[in-house]
């Protein structure tokens, strides 16, 4: 059933965002002559490596840096911090969503370099099918601002907010059901279109 739904809501989703794809396709790619999708190895269910594919938000010449992206990152370009805003650069991951690498509603993907700090316990998290949102997204939607926040970025999020994640995103796997799920997209909505008064994301 959870994958008929995906598979529903992201086609039903690629055809309303036809227009925006076409748009944010051609102006990636002339902005700076690069690639206008960003590919990354994401570990998904069962531990096994999957390419994640987003709009490109950052400039072809960046270096290769951290993971994380820190609010006010220069390797960002202007076309990338608006579509990080709005979350545009995500929309990518529908074709993910249809081949089953990845589900609507799931704890988010991360980079092999962080899951090999999982413990046993948080390796529980790898059972699931990865997905676009679930609680712990909603929560760290302006996880750039956050990690602005700390004198070592990376460290905090290894010791604060990858496990607090983890955790949150156990805790909703374990008691989910179809009208949960439909909860947590019109959540999502709902964080992507209205302001927000204080900051709390990531190059994801």
């Amino acid at each position: 059933m959870q994958r008929l739904t995906d598979i529903v809501f992201a086609l039903a989703i690629l055809l309303l965002t036809t227009p925006i794809w076409i748009v944010v396709l051609a102006v990636v790619a002339l902005s700076d002559f690069g690639n206008p999708l960003f590919l990354q190895n994401r570990i998904g269910r069962g531990g096994k490596i999957f390419r994640l594919v987003k709009f490109r938000t950052m400039s072809k010449n960046a270096s290769a840096g951290s993971n994380l992206t820190v609010s006010g990152d220069k390797r960002v370009t202007p076309v990338g911090r608006l579509l990080r805003r709005f979350k545009i650069d995500e929309l990518p991951q529908l074709v993910n969503v249809l081949i089953g690498s990845m589900s609507i509603v799931g704890p988010r993907p991360e980079t092999p370099e962080y899951v090999a700090l999982y413990d046993q316990d948080q390796r529980e998290v790898l059972k699931y099918r990865p997905g676009l949102t679930d609680p712990a997204s909603i929560k760290y939607r302006h996880e750039e601002k956050i990690l602005a926040q700390y004198n070592d970025p990376v460290e905090a999020y290894k010791s604060v907010i990858l496990p607090d994640k983890i955790a949150i995103s156990l805790e909703y796997q374990r008691s989910r059901n179809i009208g949960s799920d439909l909860g947590i997209i019109g959540e999502t909505i709902m964080a992507i279109v209205r302001p927000a008064s204080d900051g709390t994301g990531r190059n994801e």
